[in-house]
């Protein structure tokens, strides 16, 4: 993939793009690998808050290779998985190629106003360079009374564990990554922006200032995760 092996925390669109790019292949297993099997039971978790409904237009940004999307479709709803790695996409097309796999930056969605039922983001909002403006760019998107769920790694609740947590993250990711990944040191930097995500309430009140309503989250695995929700007002 030339030089670049993984971004920088400034979250520059292109380096971001290359580095998922590099690690497509690979990327699910890695991830079920990392995450000691928690990914499945975190996607039923994100299935059931989304709660897509036969008919509906259901929005999967940065979807990756299109896992994400298989229960929505499977719910009966015109599933749209968007991502703005080409490598992802183009990964996702060999397995998925009934999906209508688009390129899009969460920043810029291609996108009219106000076209989905519900928007849904797992695990990427943390690697878009200004989230505040993707969450104001989710409710451009999504119908009056439409709903957003973003799946994202967040603080563990309880401390003792969210100690061994962190250490987790930095010291044995890294070196598990190596044993299982095309890019280990696309992990380092995905455990780096996991460490300074924001965590509950903040992401909750940047939804809020963003213009959605009846925000709330749910908890997954103590923490490790978080699902937030939240609507368009319809007026």
């Amino acid at each position: 993939m030339g030089d670049v092996t993984r971004a920088s925390l400034e979250k520059q669109p292109h380096e971001v793009a290359a580095m998922f790019d590099d690690v497509a292949a690979k990327y699910d297993l890695t991830n079920d690998v990392l995450s000691l099997g928690q990914t499945r039971l975190w996607r039923k978790a994100v299935a059931q808050a989304v709660n897509a409904r036969p008919g509906e237009k259901v929005l999967d940004l940065a979807a990756g290779t299109g896992t994400s999307c298989l229960p929505f479709a499977a719910a009966g709803a015109y599933v749209v998985p968007c991502d703005f790695s080409v490598g992802m996409l183009r990964e996702g097309k060999k397995r998925n190629e009934w999906l209508p796999f688009t390129a899009g930056d969460a920043m810029r969605l291609p996108f009219a106003d106000g076209v989905f039922d519900a928007v849904t983001i797992s695990y990427g909002l943390r690697n878009v360079q200004d989230i505040d403006l993707a969450m104001r760019e989710m409710l451009r998107v999504t119908k009056p009374g439409g709903r957003v769920v973003i799946a994202e790694f967040s603080r563990p609740t309880w401390a003792p564990f969210r100690t061994v947590y962190t250490e987790y993250l930095m010291r044995a990711l890294p070196s598990v990554a190596r044993a299982v990944s095309s890019n280990p040191d696309a992990y380092v930097y995905l455990a780096e922006t996991i460490r300074e995500w924001p965590d509950q309430p903040a992401l909750a009140a940047r939804l809020q200032e963003a213009g959605w309503a009846k925000v709330a989250w749910r908890n997954l695995t103590g923490g490790v995760v978080a699902l937030h929700r939240g609507f368009k007002p319809t007026a």
